[in-house]
């Protein structure tokens, strides 16, 4: 691992606790930010040289912390310093975040931060999208990829977030339990995209996004230890588990991706499996489904199936018809109409995704799906063209690479068929 590379993982894993600290400290975003940027260049000077500090977050912490205040310094040299006891020590800030309490026992800097950010003074779209980059430090673009909008769309979209918490005067506290209750939506919301973010990755770069996986995860464990009766958290937290647990059966040797029938499930973390079952099982004996819950259950019903061929593709397109009702979404559609592939055929899937495709004529996901089933359905060179539209909207070289398989399948049936002609 260069050095670069592991300063970019140390940093962008640290981000989260360094953040919701230096929050804490300054009570505001732009100098938390700015602190937190200063503190990452100096990394950046020193760690190559003297080596990776015990603990990065710490180190991150401390040194933006005095750097703020130095910047604090400048700006205003007659205005008195925060009292002593209202900013923490670096003892402080290495102790275990995620046990210590506060004094509304709020467990967590992280997901104080994460509340804040999904403060009801902003619409929901906004309250997400800030999060994940003052949070988890994603770039615009790869923000914009996840909400499937614009990149110049999305940075606007989070300008005016940034610009609305700083006019409406937000308080940077600790919420209360019902304020954390109201916002608790919104919040999910954003560990399920952090995790996501992680997950759609190629196997090239996933060492280094594995942490937003871990990351996600872990908040959502918080997030169950605050809300214990709450069903769409544990299905959200069953959700990330087993998804997560296949990681290691999503690539081959050659970084190629390895689709879900065809993966190695010796693979998969057992351990992983059963805490998510285990969750999923709890959740649904409360009879309040929800998306997450409902989410979970298709991600058991995959993860139950010792082989592919046990899969109940058909309990999979009645959960999805359920999703469908519960969260109207064309890419809900677009993943129900897998299932409808398995259990009617091509031609009854197709049928059903080509009303989406001016909707969803920028996600790779459609015509990748619209390709292979045209080439079930024996129509080349259709195919060629959802193929080729697919490797133009391809997120990762991984994504790419799957999709030219397809493209070389189809020519070597087409130089068969020629071969064939000609013996005739």
């Amino acid at each position: 691992m260069t050095d670069l590379t592991w300063i970019s993982t140390a940093i962008s894993t640290a981000r989260p606790q360094a953040m919701g600290a230096l929050l804490r400290y300054f009570r505001d975003l732009d100098a938390a930010e700015e602190a937190f940027q200063d503190a990452c260049l100096r990394a950046l000077k020193n760690w190559p040289t003297n080596g990776p500090p015990r603990d990065p977050a710490a180190w991150l912490i401390f040194v933006g912390r005095n750097s703020g205040i130095d910047a604090v310094r400048k700006r205003a040299k007659q205005a008195p310093l925060p009292e002593e006891d209202q900013i923490s020590d670096l003892e402080d800030a290495e102790t275990d975040i995620a046990e210590r309490l506060d004094g509304a026992h709020y467990r967590d800097d992280i997901l104080r931060l994460l509340f804040i950010c999904c403060h009801p003074d902003l619409p929901a779209t906004q309250q997400i999208a800030v999060a994940l980059r003052i949070v988890s430090g994603l770039s615009v673009k790869q923000i914009a990829r996840a909400f499937l909008v614009g990149e110049s769309a999305m940075e606007q979209r989070i300008t005016r977030a940034k610009a609305r918490i700083a006019d409406a005067g937000v308080p940077f506290e600790t919420p209360g339990a019902v304020e954390r209750s109201e916002r608790l939506a919104a919040v999910a919301a954003m560990v399920y995209l952090i995790f996501n973010e992680g997950y759609s990755t190629n196997s090239g770069e996933a060492p280094a996004r594995a942490p937003l996986c871990e990351e996600a995860i872990r908040l959502a464990r918080l997030l169950l230890r605050l809300f214990q009766t709450e069903p769409e958290i544990m299905g959200l937290t069953a959700l990330l588990l087993l998804q997560h647990a296949r990681a290691p059966a999503r690539f081959d040797e050659n970084g190629e991706i390895v689709l879900l029938e065809d993966q190695d499930r010796s693979l998969w973390s057992r351990k992983m499996i059963d805490e998510g079952l285990a969750l999923v099982d709890k959740a649904l004996r409360h009879q309040k489904p929800g998306p997450y819950q409902v989410q979970a259950a298709i991600a058991a019903l995959h993860a139950r199936a010792e082989k592919p061929e046990d899969t109940d593709w058909n309990e999979i397109e009645l959960l999805y018809s359920l999703l469908e009702q519960m969260q109207p979404s064309p890419v809900v559609t677009l993943n129900r109409a897998v299932a409808v592939a398995k259990v009617r055929g091509p031609e009854a899937a197709l049928a059903m995704i080509e009303p989406l495709e001016q909707r969803l004529s920028g996600y790779f996901h459609f015509f990748g799906l619209k390709g292979g089933l045209l080439m079930q359905l024996g129509r080349g060179e259709e195919a060629r063209i959802a193929f080729d539209r697919a490797i133009a909207l391809a997120n990762t070289a991984a994504e790419a690479a799957h999709i030219r398989m397809h493209i070389d399948r189809l020519m070597k049936e087409g130089a068969a068929r020629v071969t064939a002609q000609t013996v005739r």
